[in-house]
């Protein structure tokens, strides 16, 4: 459960909030959700992803049920410091495709007394941790593990199943490429390949 931070005037520090899980888990839903509610308390925001997430649209962050918020490419986090300035909140959208230097942007940036939201995968395809999440959850004030459910038992999903055979870190995909399972379906999903 996501808690909201109490305020302190006297405080000028910002926050960290990490919300994180597999594929097809509301990841992006959330986030976009925190960020509309910033936005009509007339806070001032910015929203940023990664250049090469254009799946569904070149600017939008853009949920699978096609919620959509207005967003800026970004191909390094460093750029994030530089359009940042005199935000309120910042929301950061698959932040494991970024360079380890989102851990510093995102503790530089809310150091200054800026909310910090990022969401992303926090395990790959292998179920290793993925990129810089590891390193966002441990510094973050508040982190959020949501859930999908697993196609095959109907048990929460907590894993990335690719179901290609594509074997590079990051590819890009749907439901047609990827499908969350849980700990159990993904074992076995796993053990199956292993045998091919």
């Amino acid at each position: 459960m996501f808690l909201e931070n109490t305020v302190n005037h006297k405080e000028q520090f910002g926050w960290i909030e990490v919300i994180c899980g597999s594929m097809f888990s509301g990841k992006t839903e959330e986030l976009i959700r925190r960020l509309r509610r910033a936005q009509f308390a007339k806070q001032k925001v910015e929203i940023f992803k990664p250049t090469i997430d254009t799946r569904y649209h070149d600017e939008m962050v853009v949920s699978h049920d096609a919620n959509e918020i207005r967003s800026t490419p970004v191909p390094a986090a460093a750029n994030i410091a530089i359009l940042a300035q005199g935000c309120d909140v910042v929301g950061i959208d698959e932040a494991q495709f970024f360079d380890d230097e989102i851990v510093k942007i995102c503790n530089d940036l809310a150091n200054q007394g800026i909310r910090v939201i990022v969401a992303g995968l926090d395990m790959d395809f292998k179920g290793n941790p993925f990129g810089p999440m590891p390193a966002l959850m441990a510094t973050a004030e508040y982190v959020t593990k949501v859930h999908a459910v697993c196609t095959r038992t109907g048990n929460l999903a907590n894993y990335s199943f690719r179901k290609t055979d594509n074997d590079k870190l990051v590819m890009l995909g749907e439901t047609e490429e990827y499908e969350p399972l849980s700990r159990a379906a993904y074992y076995y999903a796993m053990k199956k390949n292993e045998g091919k």
